[in-house]
């Protein structure tokens, strides 16, 4: 062993040059194994804190009114006024437009005169019928005085039989003039339904609110013809109360089942971006609309709108609030997604998302897993059960420091230009 390091040590001494360069790479070598690791990364994390958490369904909608009444014509014709217009404040029973009515009025002058006409027909029955009568008890006479003659030989059998024939005539007649009774009688009800008809109609033609409330929606002008053929034609919309209005809020299929009646909602419209407005869900239609092969159901929601702001049509981009716990322990939810670089990981094996967090270790590129049970879980945060306490810190993301390290080299003396 002694001669190995005398023969060592005289190559060295024979050799200094390449001694020098031999005991440089080992040095270098040695430092690549030794030296810290520089990392261009560091990982950011979030206090767990304790304080609201909200889980909320997304769902889009249009303002309507609570109310909302179309209002029609049954009958056809020319608009010759419209006494409204748009925003008109209107009560029950005003007039909000009339239909020209000569044409109705005509029809009712002529039903007026079908009924003139079926009780005079009456009259005239009526006056046969009492001529018949007596027609009838003058015949039964004269066949009673002919038939006492004919027993007691002073007149013949024939004389008799045409006094029989008169009678039977008469009373026929009458018979007749009771027919001619009931068909008068049946063409005056008739002609008086058709007068009744007309009259019904003509009243029609003036157009009133049915109920209180402010014109939306006007569709006519004084000159536009409608035409109630087919169906009724419609002329105004009036909401009932602006008040208290609704938002129909379309709803996924995925989210249906966690939306309950008399929810918390809010929501905003694109008028006032800047204000919030409060809402509570009063139905859950059951009917599914489908849409591009995406299931929605229909939500109803109930709003005060006495300050006015809110008008029918108006897009609402809603928030539901279907679940909500407060002062509890929670963290980002991203902290449940997040996953330190493989080369960082505790047994270099990706977490179950959902079940497991990161803290920071006392390597800060060393984080350390931490099993935890969740409860709720919002859109920003997550309720933690067990597993973390408020003040610790998990992680939620890492950042690249390549580009801060650049500028702190530029920025040291002698690297300037």
């Amino acid at each position: 062993m002694g001669e190995r390091t005398r023969a060592l040590g005289a190559w060295v001494k024979r050799h200094k040059f390449w001694s020098a360069v031999i005991a440089l790479v080992l040095a270098f070598v040695i430092y690549q194994f030794v030296k810290p690791t520089r990392h261009d990364y560091s990982y950011v994390s979030e206090p767990v804190s304790r304080g609201l958490v909200q889980r909320k369904v997304m769902a889009s909608g249009k303002v309507r009114a609570l109310n909302t009444i179309k209002v029609g014509s049954e009958v056809s014709g020319q608009i010759t006024r419209v006494a409204v217009d748009f925003n008109s404040p209107v009560k029950a029973g005003q007039v909000l437009a009339v239909i020209d009515p000569t044409r109705l009025q005509a029809r009712g002058q002529q039903a007026r005169a079908q009924v003139a006409t079926a009780e005079a027909a009456l009259a005239q029955a009526q006056a046969s019928a009492t001529r018949s009568t007596t027609d009838i008890a003058i015949q039964q006479r004269e066949y009673a005085r002919r038939e006492r003659l004919a027993n007691s030989g002073y007149v013949s059998k024939s004389t008799l039989d045409v006094a029989e024939g008169t009678l039977a005539t008469a009373q026929a007649g009458r018979r007749t003039s009771a027919a001619q009774i009931a068909s008068a009688r049946a063409q005056i009800s008739q002609a008086r339904a058709e007068l009744s008809s007309a009259l019904l109609d003509l009243s029609r033609t003036t157009i009133i609110a049915p109920a209180s409330g402010v014109i939306i929606n006007k569709l006519v002008e004084p000159g536009t013809t409608v035409a109630a053929s087919f169906q009724t034609p419609n002329l105004f919309e009036i909401a009932a109360d602006l008040t208290r209005m609704q938002v129909e809020a379309s709803v996924d299929e995925s989210d249906i089942g966690q939306v309950k009646l008399g929810q918390a909602v809010s929501f905003t419209v694109d008028a006032y971006p800047d204000d919030r407005f409060k809402a509570v869900v009063r139905q859950i239609r059951q009917a599914a609309v489908e849409a591009s092969n995406v299931v929605s159901y229909l939500v109803i929601l109930d709003v005060d709108n006495r300050g006015g702001k809110l008008l029918p049509g108006m897009t609402a981009n809603v928030e539901i609030v279907t679940g909500q716990v407060d002062n509890a322990v929670r963290i980002p939810t991203v902290a449940l997604r997040f996953q330190p670089k493989a080369a960082d990981r505790p047994g270099g094996k990706a977490a179950k998302a959902g079940q497991v967090v990161f803290v920071p270790g006392q390597d800060p590129f060393k984080p350390v897993r931490r099993a935890v049970r969740i409860g709720l879980q919002g859109e920003d945060f997550v309720q933690v059960l067990s597993g973390l306490r408020a003040g610790e810190r998990v992680l939620v993301r890492a950042k690249s420091t390549a580009a801060k390290r650049t500028t702190e080299t530029e920025d040291e003396p002698g690297n300037g230009n």
